[in-house]
């Protein structure tokens, strides 16, 4: 799709965090239904506590994150969580938490904006890779992903015992 939008990430600044809080909760709730969608959201919530405002305001500290915001001509329509962890040898890994685009801001390059300034900022961190998620069944995030050259290198089975 060519567009005449401005295309564009920048780092989260304060004033963007409770939109951002915003479409993150809502992109929990878009994918509670899919497979796996719930658990992932429960999980989430577990670790990060249910406050989505709180979490993204942890990660624009820049300690051990680094929190961008995707722009169509200088207004925020998406974000990216990257988190650097440290492996036992000592090497580090970008693991992309979060990668969100508002709907009816899909298909302009969006996301490829975020998600390029998530890879720069790992390699810049000395990240030696980066990792990220898709649910099962989703092929339009695992074909994007894909498309940056990431390849699944571990898959997560369940069984509910309920």
């Amino acid at each position: 799709m060519t567009t005449d939008l401005e295309v564009a990430a920048r780092p989260a600044r304060s004033a963007d965090l409770p939109f951002l809080a915003t479409i993150r909760q809502g992109q929990f709730e878009a994918v509670a239904d899919h497979r796996g969608g719930g658990l992932l959201g429960e999980r989430d919530r577990a670790v990060n506590g249910s406050d989505s405002l709180a979490r993204l305001e942890l990660a624009s500290s820049g300690e051990g994150y680094e929190l961008v915001v995707g722009t169509l001509d200088g207004y925020p329509f998406g974000y990216g969580l990257l988190a650097v962890e440290e492996l036992g040898d000592g090497r580090t890994i970008g693991v992309i938490e979060d990668l969100v685009v508002e709907p009816d801001a899909r298909d302009v390059g969006l996301g490829e904006e975020i998600m390029n300034e998530l890879v720069d900022r790992a390699r810049a961190r000395g990240c030696f890779g980066v990792d990220s998620r898709a649910l099962p069944g989703d092929r339009e995030t695992k074909n994007f992903f894909e498309s940056f050259g990431l390849k699944a290198r571990l898959l997560v089975v369940h069984r509910t015992l309920e």
